[in-house]
C-alpha cells in the first residue's frame, strides 16, 4: 500500500512538513503549488529534499481552469502547462492534477474538453509525464466523476487519466458503485478525505471542514471499496483542508493521517478480501467486554484523601501489590488501583499532573492481538521494568500521554490479580459494605478540542466501537464539545469532552493538571435511590444541585411530585429519551476537577447531556479557589 499526503493538509514550514510526513511513515507527498511558491528553494532543491526524506512526489497540484476555454485563454493554458511541465521535471514528479474548470468564461462541452486533454496528453507524453483530471464538486460544467471519466475516456490518451477524490463524490451524494466500471489503470491517483455532515456551500465545506477518513460522517469506506474493485493499486493520498489542522501539530496530524489510511484499508480488505492494494496484515479490531481497572497516581496526602472517598463510596481495600506501593479497591466488577510508588511512570505522572487517573485497562478478546494492532496503527508501545515473577501487561501510550493496558481471559493475564497481588483480609468481605455499585458505566476524558479527532480515531481504529454524533455541552463559561466512543452493547463507553477555553470546567481541569486526561468516572447501580441512601449512611456528601432544577424537571417531564422530592433530597438528576429514563448522582470535585458519578439506566442510551449545565455550575461552586494550597 503506497500512501501519500498533500502538503496543504498539515501546518508548518515546508521542511517541517516533510520531516513530519516522513516520520509518520508515508511514501510520498502531493506538493500543493502554493506551498512550493512560498518556499525559497529551487525546484531541484525541493525535489532533492523530498528524496532525502525517503519520499516521492506523487503529484503536483493544482492546475486550474484548463479545459474548454475560448481563445486566447486556450493558447495561454497550453503555454502555462508547458511551464508547469518544466517545473515537474525539476521536482522529480511525473503527474499533475487538473481540476475541472470553474471559470465563468469556460465554454463547456465534453468533446471540446476531451480534445483539449488529448492535445495536452501529446505534450505530456513527449516529456514522459502524465495528467490527471478531477471533477470538483462545484465545477462550472463538470462536477461529477462520471462526466470527468467520460472526458478522459474520449480523450483516449495514455498520458491522460482520472483522479478520484472521495470528498467530491460523497459530498454530492453520487453513487460510488459507478466507480467500479472504470478500469483501474485509467485512475492515476486516489485522494481521500472525510468530513462531518454539515449543510453548507460545497466550496466552503470543502475548504474548511475536511478531516481524515474515519473522523467524519462520509461513506469513505464504501467509496474505497468501489475503487478497490477496479483493480487500482496506486497511491492512496490524503488531501485535507481543515482550519483546525492548519494550526495543529504537523507530527500529530501526519500520524493521524497515516493511521487513518491503514485503518481504512484494513476495513476494506475485510470486506473485499480480493483487492489488489497490499494492506498490512493485522488483527481485527479488539472486542471489548469492559474496563478491567482504572489506576490513580497519588502522593501520601491526596492518596489518603482518595482512599477515604473510595471507602465512603463503598469500595473495599481488596488487594495490595506484592512488590509495589499499590492497593486495589473493589466493588462489584469495579477495580480501582491507587498507586503511591515513588518511581516509575506513575510517580512521573503524579509529579507533572498531581493526583490523577493516569491509566486504565481494557478487557479484550485477545490482549496480544489488540496490542499488536495498536502498534501497527502507530501507537507508542509502553513498558516498564517488573519483578521476575510479575506480569508484563501489554500496554500503549494514550493520546494524552496516559496509559492503556490490555487484559484478556485467554492468556496468563487472566491470573494477574492472583499473581501480582495479595488479598487484604479475604475473610472480611463485610468489613466495608458496598453501596450497590456494579460496574463502570463510562469513563470521561477531557482534552483540548483540537485533539478530539485524534482521540476518536485512536479508539475507533483499534477497538470494535462506534462514535456517536457530537453534542454541545453548555458550561456557564463557554461550550464544551462532547462525543462518545462506545461498543454496541455498552460494555465500554468513553466520553470525550473537548475544551475550547480555560474558563470552562473542562478547560480548568486541563490547565490545572497540565494536560488532557480522565476527569470523571461513572459507576452503574441497579437502584440509585438505595445507593443514595447507603451513601448517606456512610457520610457521603453529594454534589448540591440548585433547587430550581427540580421545579423545572417536574413540569418539563410531568413527573410525580413525590418522585421529584426524593430526587431533590438525594441530589439526583433526571433525563429521559425514547428508550427510557436516566438518573445521575455526583460527588463534589476531588483535586483539580476530578469527580465521580453514579448512574442508573432504565433503557436510556445517552449520557445526560441536558443536565450538564446544572452539574457544571454545581461543580464549579465546589472547586478550590485558584492559588489556595491543597
Amino acid at each position: 500500500m503506497k500512501t501519500s499526503i498533500a502538503t496543504v493538509s498539515i501546518s508548518g514550514e515546508f521542511e517541517e512538513k516533510l520531516s513530519a510526513i516522513a516520520r509518520a511513515g508515508f511514501d510520498g507527498i502531493e506538493i500543493f503549488e502554493n506551498d512550493f511558491l512560498a518556499f525559497d528553494r529551487s525546484p531541484a532543491d525541493v525535489g532533492k529534499m523530498v528524496r532525502d526524506h525517503g519520499l516521492t512526489v506523487s503529484l503536483f497540484q493544482p492546475f486550474r481552469d484548463f479545459e474548454g476555454m475560448p481563445e486566447p485563454f486556450r493558447s495561454r493554458n497550453f503555454d502555462r502547462a508547458e511551464r508547469k511541465f518544466d517545473l515537474m521535471a525539476e521536482l522529480g514528479t511525473d503527474l499533475m492534477l487538473i481540476c475541472s474548470n470553474t471559470s465563468p468564461v469556460s465554454l463547456g462541452g465534453i468533446d471540446r474538453a476531451a480534445a483539449d486533454f488529448h492535445a495536452l496528453g501529446e505534450r505530456a507524453a513527449s516529456r514522459g509525464l502524465r495528467v490527471g483530471y478531477e471533477a470538483l464538486a462545484w465545477g462550472r460544467h463538470i462536477s461529477d466523476h462520471r462526466d470527468a471519466w467520460e472526458i478522459v475516456r474520449r480523450a483516449d490518451h495514455a498520458s491522460i487519466g482520472l483522479i478520484l477524490d472521495s470528498f467530491h463524490t460523497l459530498a454530492r451524494k453520487i453513487d460510488v458503485n459507478s466507480i467500479r466500471s472504470i478500469p483501474g489503470d485509467r485512475i492515476f491517483i486516489v485522494q481521500l478525505a472525510d468530513a462531518p455532515l454539515i449543510e453548507m456551500d460545497l466550496l466552503y465545506w470543502s475548504r474548511h471542514f475536511r478531516n481524515m477518513p474515519g473522523e467524519g460522517d462520509l461513506a469513505v469506506t464504501a467509496f474505497m471499496q468501489a475503487v478497490a474493485a477496479t483493480g487500482y493499486d496506486g497511491f492512496l493520498s490524503l488531501e485535507i483542508f481543515n482550519d483546525q489542522f492548519r494550526g495543529g501539530s504537523p507530527e500529530a496530524i501526519s500520524r493521524d493521517g497515516r493511521r487513518s489510511l491503514v485503518y481504512l484499508m484494513d476495513q476494506v480488505k475485510r470486506i473485499e478480501p480480493d483487492i489488489r492494494i497490499p494492506v498490512p496484515a493485522m488483527h481485527a479490531r479488539a472486542e471489548v467486554s469492559g474496563i478491567a481497572f482504572v489506576e490513580f497516581a497519588v502522593g501520601d496526602d491526596d492518596g489518603r484523601e482518595l482512599e477515604s472517598l473510595l471507602t465512603i463510596l463503598g469500595f473495599r481495600a481488596a488487594a495490595k501489590h506484592r512488590s509495589k506501593a499499590v492497593t486495589v479497591f473493589r466493588q462489584g466488577e469495579i477495580n480501582l488501583i491507587v498507586n503511591r510508588e515513588e518511581k516509575g511512570f506513575a510517580s512521573a505522572s503524579y509529579l507533572v499532573h498531581g493526583a490523577n487517573a493516569y491509566a486504565f485497562a481494557l478487557m479484550v478478546d485477545d490482549a496480544a492481538g489488540a496490542h499488536a494492532r495498536a502498534l501497527a496503527l502507530g501507537a507508542e508501545d509502553f513498558s516498564q521494568p517488573v519483578a521476575l515473577d510479575e506480569m508484563q501487561v501489554p500496554a500503549i501510550r494514550g493520546v494524552g500521554g496516559g496509559i492503556v493496558y490490555f487484559l484478556d481471559e485467554i492468556s496468563e493475564l487472566a491470573r494477574i490479580w492472583d499473581k501480582d497481588f495479595e488479598p487484604i483480609n479475604p475473610d472480611d468481605e463485610e468489613g466495608c459494605p458496598n453501596v450497590g455499585l456494579t460496574r463502570i458505566d463510562h469513563l470521561a476524558q477531557t482534552t483540548r478540542y483540537d485533539e478530539m479527532l485524534t482521540w476518536l480515531l485512536f479508539y475507533t481504529s483499534q477497538l470494535a466501537t462506534r462514535k456517536t454524533p457530537m453534542v454541545d455541552i453548555i458550561d456557564p463559561s463557554g461550550v464544551v464539545r462532547s462525543q462518545v466512543v462506545e461498543t454496541a452493547d455498552g460494555r465500554l463507553r468513553i466520553t470525550l469532552n473537548g475544551a475550547e477555553n480555560r474558563n470552562t470546567l473542562a478547560g480548568h481541569f486541563i490547565t490545572e493538571t497540565f494536560g488532557s486526561g480522565i476527569q470523571h468516572l461513572a459507576f452503574e447501580t441497579d437502584d440509585i435511590f438505595a445507593t443514595a441512601t447507603a451513601l448517606s449512611a456512610k457520610g457521603f456528601k453529594a454534589l448540591v444541585i440548585s433547587p430550581n432544577y427540580y421545579e423545572d424537571i417536574e413540569a418539563r417531564f410531568g413527573l410525580d411530585p413525590a418522585l421529584v422530592e426524593r430526587m431533590k433530597e438525594a441530589q439526583i438528576l433526571y433525563d429521559r429519551d425514547d428508550g427510557g429514563e436516566y438518573f445521575q448522582l455526583y460527588s463534589p470535585t476531588y483535586g483539580e476537577g476530578f469527580f465521580f458519578e453514579i448512574v442508573e439506566r432504565r433503557g436510556y442510551a445517552g449520557y445526560g447531556a441536558p443536565n450538564a449545565i446544572f452539574r457544571i455550575a454545581a461543580l464549579k461552586r465546589h472547586l478550590r479557589p485558584t492559588g489556595v494550597p491543597k
